[in-house]
């Protein structure tokens, strides 16, 4: 089989497009161009008084946000903590309780996904705790555990929870029949079914519940620690209290990155097992 010269021309001429042509070049220019923009709006407007009053600049922020990455650790007491401890206490906390969370719902997702009667039992507990907003359970856990970390790991707890089952026991009872007649046909036991059939096929499904529960968990963890006296919820509530808004932007670039970190490991772990939608 031979290649004719105008494809091999074709070729040679892609090869050699200008790098600017590029979409992850074009992306990554646009970026810079649109935060360049965004924060030399915002620093004009800071300075000319267009925001509220007192609103601080792009630069101010930027400098505090130096100054806070360069000294992360420093600790003269529980009230005046560096942010790499808040940054710390709040990830101890989003861990235990995300893993806790986790460990429930994983296996009684399962037994949702396989069971008809289990289904009809526990589907109404979901639908009503579900929709109930983190903070509600606030006041109540303070009350139960008289402790503030046993709180914050318990509203992590009962808020991340829900995404998991449901999408476990989403992907579980929608495995495809044919896998389960081929394990019959076999003779393989219930519980081998389980792990060698239905856990692999229903792994996206479970992983995207997982990803999702994380992001609740992050996002639930910085507004319970306001009422819990340490955490980067507690920083930010405690800047405010100072009335020092760029301290309060520096933390919430933070969490934001935070996030962006912890969502993007769950997209490459989503993607590693993407495995179980492909035709």
């Amino acid at each position: 089989m031979t290649t004719s010269k105008a494809t091999l021309d074709n070729i040679s001429t892609r090869d050699k497009e200008p790098f600017w042509q590029n979409q992850n070049v074009q992306a990554v220019g646009l970026f810079i161009l649109s935060l360049a923009l965004f924060l030399g709006f915002w620093e004009i407007g800071a300075r000319m008084n267009w925001f509220a009053k007192g609103m601080p600049t792009a630069s101010k922020t930027l400098q505090e946000l130096w100054w806070w990455s360069t000294h992360p650790f420093f600790d003269n007491g529980p009230n005046d903590l560096g942010i790499g401890w808040n940054l710390l206490i709040s990830l101890r906390r989003v861990a235990i309780g995300y893993t806790l969370a986790s460990i429930i719902a994983v296996p009684l997702g399962i037994l949702i996904g396989i069971s008809p009667i289990a289904y009809k039992a526990f589907n109404p507990y979901v639908q009503l705790l579900k929709p109930v907003s983190p903070l509600a359970w606030l006041p109540l856990g303070l009350y139960i555990f008289r402790d503030s970390e046993i709180t914050g790991i318990f509203i992590i707890l009962i808020s991340s929870i829900w995404p998991t089952l449901t999408n476990t026991a989403f992907g579980v009872a929608n495995v495809s029949p044919e896998y389960l007649d081929v394990s019959r046909t076999l003779g393989a036991s219930r519980l081998r079914t389980i792990f060698k059939i239905i856990i692999p096929a229903a792994l996206p499904n479970i992983v995207s519940g997982l990803r999702i529960s994380m992001g609740i968990s992050w996002l639930v963890i910085v507004a319970a620690e306001m009422l819990l006296g340490t955490g980067l919820g507690y920083f930010i509530w405690n800047e405010w209290n100072n009335l020092y808004i760029p301290n309060i932007l520096v933390a919430i670039f933070i969490i934001g990155l935070v996030g962006l970190i912890l969502d993007s490991i769950f997209a490459a772990l989503e993607k590693f097992v993407e495995f179980g939608r492909r035709s």
